[in-house]
């Protein structure tokens, strides 16, 4: 179901022009017809971006669209008609102008997501931006100033969940530094064929509404003849204190969800050819709304080189967790005249989205078996006694408050109110640990601890200040916020002082991982790597996690701050950040 993607000034284009296009895009059959649908949008918006160099125009309406999503008819919000939108290809150095049209009842916006540009045309309503009502256009203009793999969604309500959102791509000036014969986009997101306001009531009814994993007695048997009676009794009692299950890893699970790889469910096989031999590019984007993936392609390495965007020194393994809004750039080298299966497992195990990477159309791949859920652990309550899980890529660290991040502190007084319903007692560094359910894999998992910035900061200086936040909620009551208060209890904005070196502290004490999304500038994330830090949009805080990032304050300005599962953002986790000459308080 390829769609019109809305270019302006097409010109005419020669067949040589063509062709590179789609070889670029890894397209064998191209010009057969024979092409997965957004491969095909990949080859158009190349020849797009190619075709008028003097200054990319696009033309984006949002609208209600029935679409047929795993064989079921599913009414969704879509930016020219297809889930996900059409993929968007820009060139650093250019100025692009978007003119969105909206078709819908209710208003509607787009986020440039990990785009650095001015705060009016960052597209979050409230912040420095009122939205596009029903039956306006609003152009968004502004100069691409990076390179690499995002992403673009509806920052309004909870029209993302409907789907609406698409992928962007920008080249780069200079080439990569890394080499590859084709690209594909893999997109990943979470699709339910309920009413999201009605997958909300359900949440703040009954919190673990959807959760169909929880422990059983036989689980309690189990646990007494591994640790012994009052050691399984006393955990037990520890979790039925904090009012939450050891499963509950994901808010909203397979039961309602169907798993989407670039719009389509497992069965309707997403498809990638290939030429064995060739190196493949994969720009993988996690657009889901409440869902992390832990990706694999069984039988192939991967070589991770770009993470949200940025370069990255390559890194190979067999596995990477995938947080919400993250995006991870692999090459893979399908030696073999066979088919490969692309595989992303949901972090609690309930579902899948799943393609196939091939040499002929038609070719499948079995899947892999399917792993048990995990089980929360004593590192994931953040208690005193916990193991040192994950701390053996810490241990040659230095420890310099003024440029490496502490890896074990106690909490102070709990002071966040019925906001948030536990405290991490030691929150720790965890970059080194894999993550709930990838601990014992046996094989390679990235852990944040690998990244390394292809090239050193631009910003040398130490930081001359920090912020500490504590992410917090009440899981019962489905509550979600920073230092225990909701966007509208907050005092005022969090300030940041323009020209500032700072550090940016957070520490979670919720027993669920948050990714944390700041936009309109880069976070560094301080994971020991020192000047070679790799630079982020969003960043994963595990359960009881003390993580820091670094942030060079060059934005004036208001930013939104959140975290990005769209629930928890939607009830309260989000602030603004305002950029500005003076500073009084951090308006907590």
């Amino acid at each position: 179901m390829l769609q019109n993607n809305g270019f302006k000034k097409k010109l005419p284009l020669r067949r040589r022009q063509f062709l590179q296009g789609a070889g670029a895009v890894g397209l064998l059959a191209a010009l057969e017809g024979l092409a997965p649908n957004y491969a095909g949008q990949l080859v158009r918006a190349a020849n797009g971006a190619e075709m008028d160099p003097e200054g990319l125009f696009f033309n984006l309406d949002i609208n209600h669209t029935s679409l047929d999503i795993g064989g079921k008819d599913a009414h969704a919000i879509t930016v020219n008609g297809t889930i996900p939108g059409p993929l968007i290809r820009l060139k650093e150095g250019q100025m692009t102008t978007m003119a969105v049209t909206n078709h819908l009842k209710e208003d509607t916006s787009i986020h440039w997501h990990g785009i650095l540009l001015p705060p009016g045309m960052d597209g979050v309503p409230g912040v420095s931006f009122a939205g596009i009502k029903p039956g306006e256009t609003f152009t968004y203009k502004f100069p691409v100033k990076q390179s690499g793999t995002y992403w673009y969604h509806s920052h309004s309500g909870l029209q993302e969940q409907l789907g609406h959102f698409g992928p962007l791509i920008i080249d780069p000036v200079e080439p990569d530094p890394f080499s590859y014969d084709r690209e594909y986009v893999v997109m990943l997101s979470d699709w339910t064929f309920e009413d999201p306001l009605r997958v909300l009531a359900k949440l703040k009814k009954q919190s673990g509404y959807y959760n169909f994993q929880k422990r059983t007695v036989g689980d309690f048997f189990k646990d007494i003849s591994e640790k012994g009676l009052g050691p399984a009794f006393a955990e037990r009692k520890m979790w039925a204190k904090m009012r939450m299950s050891p499963t509950d890893i994901a808010d909203i699970t397979g039961y309602t969800y169907t798993y989407l790889m670039n719009g389509r469910a497992p069965a309707s096989n997403w498809t990638g050819l290939f030429r064995p031999g060739e190196k493949i590019r994969l720009r993988i984007i996690n657009a889901a709304t409440m869902t992390f993936f832990d990706f694999r392609i069984p039988g192939l390495k991967m070589t991770v080189v770009q993470a949200d965007g940025q370069n990255v020194q390559p890194v190979t393994v067999d596995e990477f967790r995938i947080g919400v809004a993250e995006t991870y750039d692999v090459i893979v080298e399908p030696g073999e005249d066979r088919a490969y299966t692309i595989f992303a497992e949901t972090m609690d195990r309930s579902g899948f989205a799943a393609g196939t990477l091939t040499p002929r159309e038609g070719m499948t791949a079995p899947l892999p078996e399917r792993r048990k859920r995990p089980v929360l652990s004593m590192a994931d309550m953040g208690m005193a006694d916990m193991d040192m899980k994950g701390m053996d890529g810490m241990k040659d660290m230095k420890m310099d408050m003024k440029s490496e991040p502490v890896p074990i502190k106690k909490h102070g007084p709990d002071k966040h109110g019925p906001g948030n319903s536990m405290i991490a007692e030691m929150p720790r560094n965890r970059l080194g640990d894999p993550g709930v359910g990838l601990e014992n894999t046996g094989t390679r998992v990235l852990v944040y601890n690998d990244l390394r910035s292809v090239t050193p900061g631009y910003d040398k200086r130490a930081p001359e200040r920090e912020i500490e936040l504590h992410l917090t909620g009440n899981m019962e009551r489905y509550m979600w916020s920073f230092d225990g208060k909701k966007f509208s209890e907050a005092k005022g904005p969090i300030e940041f002082r323009n020209g500032e070196r700072l550090r940016l502290t957070m520490i979670n004490d919720t027993m669920m991982s948050h990714p944390i999304h700041l936009h309109g500038m880069w976070m560094e994330l301080d994971n020991g790597a020192g000047e070679f830090r790799p630079r982020k949009h969003t960043v994963n805080v595990k359960p009881a996690e003390r993580l820091s990032v670094i942030i060079s304050v060059d934005a004036p300005g208001n930013w939104a701050f959140h975290c990005h599962l769209l629930y928890h953002m939607y009830m309260g986790m989000f602030r603004i950040v305002s950029v500005t000459d003076h500073i009084g308080g951090t308006g907590s």
